[in-house]
C-alpha cells in the first residue's frame, strides 16, 4: 500500500479504506488518460459500465498492477504542514521537501529542504547516511534473508486482499452523476457505511467511521480523485490515539509517460489527540518531477527497476 507522508500516522491509520481498493483479482483494460501530457495518444475504449460496484472491481485490478509501474518512477514530494489552533486559526507553518525513490523494492523519502530551504550540512548528511546503510542492508543481505523479506510482502499482500473483501461488504456503492474534470468525463460513485457490517479484518472494524466519494476514469478504470470523511471518532491502541470525526482526506493522482499513474495531490484536515495532546493540522502534499529510471541512472543500481533501452 502507498505511503503518504501526512505527519504519517494519521494517513496511514485513514487512508487504507480506499487505497485498498486497488488488491483483487486483475481484469485488464486499455488505457485512457485523466489528466495527460499533451504527447500522450489515445487508446482503443474498453466495455463500459454503469455498475459501481464493477467499476469498483476494475479499479481495485487495476491499482495492484499500477502500483508495480511506480517502482520504475522518482518524484519530487512537497509537503505544507499548517498547525491549527481550536478555532482554525494558523499558529505555525512548515514546509518539507523530499526526494522520493523504491531502493529494492522499498519506497524510501530523502528530505532535502526545510522551509524552502536546503537541509543544514549536518541534516543533509544524515539524510544520506539513511539511504546509504539501507542499501548497503539490502545489497548484503543473505538468500535467507531475502527470502524472509520476499515472504513478509506477501503476508502483507494477503492481508491486503482480505481488508478489500470486507470493503466491498462494508459499503453501499451508488453512482451519482458524473463529473467533467480537465476535459473528461469521470465516473462518481459514493460509498456509504453498512450499518450492521461485520469485520472479518482487525482493521476492518474501523470502516463503518468513513464515508466517501472515489472519481473513476471509465476507460482506464483508475482512480483520479478520493475524497474520505470520519464520521465518526475513531480511537486505536486503547485510546492513545484519537482521530475526530469531521477529519477529512482529499487525494488526487495523474497519469505519467502514458503507462502509470502517479500522487499528484493529498490535502489533510486533521482533528485528533495522540497521547493525551490535542492536534490540528492541515497538511498540502503535491508532487512534481516525474523521472522514469534509466539504464544509466544510479538508482538502478539502488532498486529493482526495469531499465530504459538507450536511444
Amino acid at each position: 500500500m502507498r505511503k503518504l507522508r501526512i505527519g504519517a500516522l494519521a494517513v496511514s491509520l485513514l487512508c487504507p479504506a480506499i487505497l485498498a481498493l486497488g488488491q483483487e483479482e486483475p481484469a485488464a483494460q486499455p488505457s485512457h488518460p485523466a489528466n495527460p501530457p499533451a504527447e500522450v495518444s489515445s487508446p482503443a475504449p474498453a466495455s463500459t459500465t454503469t455498475d459501481p460496484v464493477e467499476i469498483i472491481r476494475r479499479v481495485a485490478a487495476h491499482d495492484e498492477d499500477n502500483q508495480k509501474k511506480e517502482r520504475n518512477y522518482t518524484y519530487v514530494q512537497y509537503v505544507i504542514e499548517k498547525k491549527l489552533g481550536d478555532n482554525g486559526e494558523i499558529k505555525s507553518t512548515e514546509t518539507r521537501t523530499y526526494d522520493v525513490m523504491v531502493i529494492y523494492g522499498e519506497q524510501v523519502e530523502r528530505q532535502t529542504a526545510k522551509d524552502d530551504k536546503p537541509l543544514p550540512p549536518k541534516d543533509a548528511a544524515k539524510e544520506e547516511e539513511k539511504i546509504d546503510k539501507l542499501i548497503e542492508k539490502y545489497k548484503n543481505e543473505t538468500e535467507d534473508q531475502r527470502q524472509k523479506r520476499l515472504e513478509k510482502a506477501e503476508k502483507a499482500k494477503e492481508e491486503d486482499r482480505a481488508f478489500v473483501k470486507d470493503i466491498a461488504e462494508a459499503f453501499n456503492f451508488t453512482m451519482l452523476p458524473p463529473e467533467v474534470d480537465v476535459g473528461h468525463t469521470l465516473y462518481r460513485i459514493q460509498a456509504e457505511p453498512k450499518p450492521n457490517f461485520q469485520p472479518t479484518t482487525k482493521e476492518g472494524k474501523y470502516l463503518t467511521k468513513f464515508r466517501g466519494t472515489i472519481w473513476v476514469d471509465p476507460i482506464e478504470y483508475q482512480w483520479v480523485k478520493v475524497d474520505i470523511e470520519l464520521t465518526d471518532t475513531v480511537s486505536f491502541g486503547w485510546v492513545l490515539a484519537r482521530f475526530h470525526k469531521g477529519t477529512h482526506i482529499h487525494m488526487e493522482q495523474t497519469r505519467v509517460n502514458d503507462e502509470v499513474w502517479l500522487p499528484m495531490l493529498v490535502h489533510l484536515n486533521l482533528g485528533a489527540r495522540i497521547l493525551l495532546k490535542g492536534m490540528n493540522y492541515d497538511v498540502t502534499q503535491t508532487y512534481r518531477d516525474y523521472k522514469k529510471f534509466t539504464s544509466q541512472s544510479k538508482i538502478v543500481m539502488m532498486g529493482e527497476a526495469e531499465e530504459t533501452p538507450k536511444k
